[in-house]
């Protein structure tokens, strides 16, 4: 393990014509270039970040990166790293219809930053959103973030958190239909995913012994079969594997309770089955500060837990409080990882 002294995140823009700019602007002027654990690299547009920060009235300077190896010598004390793959045009910049060359700048920025981290030169990468149906319209050929992701750090398993101050949870199942959830969920898919979470939350967030609590996937776990008998059949021997291997995984509990149960503290993660099972609650006690994090990836990846918001973009009100718990998160992350 290589110590660092400080931490060094690279924030990509996403789409440089939705929110993405704005937030970053907003989150920059938020902590008045005080990132209190390490520095920040921004990869995307610097023409972008210059327009947000006009149309926000705030007062950075953006200094181009030549060499993103390099990125951290001989910067103007203030000045924010701003490290471009593709440099953009007006043309390219229309708020909420992103050129071609714009959504291939959106990829660009994803990969210089993973490679970045792969190689060491940063301690972890946060990403702003990109919209998804644009990049297919330019052969962009992944699902998402997580996905591409994936590919590009060769991961075995990618997995979803959603952390906010008080609940964290993490998906078995992302954005599949709710008939196919039971057929994707197995015994083993179960615990490969609690794996990664235990071994994520131990590594990265400094849980020692992680209390990791498990959704049922029907009403009541089933209520004896009556419900369903998935709770029985694929989660409970999944749980009682764990347990035998020295984890601290209980559950099936039922949904409908369990969330409260770990806001109040008394687990450190939960494991929900399906998407709305687990991002409903996050999503209605932290709003404006959950954070995505990507478990099982060789790097680390924080993101906004939001889109591009297309209908915000060039208007100001865009809120970064999502942006900010991210980097703050993937200071924390690192700090744990590399200490």
């Amino acid at each position: 393990m290589v110590e660092r002294s400080k931490s060094r995140i690279a924030v990509t823009m996403g789409d440089p014509c939705g929110v993405g700019p704005e937030i970053i602007v907003k989150m920059l002027v938020s902590q008045g270039g005080d990132h209190g654990q390490g520095s920040l690299l921004v990869v995307g547009d610097p023409s972008a970040l210059e327009r947000a920060s006009k149309l926000l009235g705030a007062r950075l300077r953006f200094q181009p990166v030549e060499n993103p190896d390099s990125w951290q010598e001989a910067f103007p004390s203030g000045a924010v790293p701003v490290y471009a793959p593709i440099p953009l045009s007006e043309e390219d910049l229309v708020y909420g219809k992103p050129s071609e060359k714009a959504c291939l700048c959106a990829i660009r920025c994803i990969e210089s930053a993973v490679s970045l981290a792969l190689r060491g030169d940063v301690d972890g990468i946060c990403t702003c959103p990109i919209h998804k149906a644009n990049l297919h319209r330019h052969g962009f050929t992944f699902p998402g973030h997580t996905e591409f992701l994936s590919h590009l750090t060769a991961a075995r398993r990618a997995v979803m958190m959603l952390a906010g101050p008080r609940l964290r949870v993490v998906l078995v199942t992302i954005h599949e239909p709710l008939r196919r959830v039971p057929e994707l969920i197995s015994t083993f898919t179960l615990a490969e995913t609690i794996t990664i979470t235990h071994e994520s939350l131990v590594r990265d967030f400094g849980i020692p012994t992680p209390r990791i609590a498990v959704a049922a996937l029907n009403p009541h776990a089933g209520e004896g079969g009556r419900f369903g008998d998935e709770d029985t059949v694929v989660i409970e021997p999944a749980i009682e594997q764990l347990n035998r291997h020295g984890l601290s995984v209980s559950g099936p509990y039922p949904a409908d309770t369990l969330f409260f149960r770990a806001f109040q503290g008394e687990f450190d993660v939960v494991v929900a089955m399906y998407h709305d099972q687990g991002l409903i609650p996050v999503k209605l006690v932290h709003f404006h500060d959950a954070v995505n994090v990507t478990l099982g990836l060789p790097i680390i990846r924080t993101s906004v837990d939001h889109g591009t918001a297309y209908e915000l973009a060039g208007t100001g009100k865009a809120h970064s409080g999502s942006l900010e718990a991210a980097v703050k998160l993937a200071f924390s992350m690192a700090s744990h990882r590399f200490t």
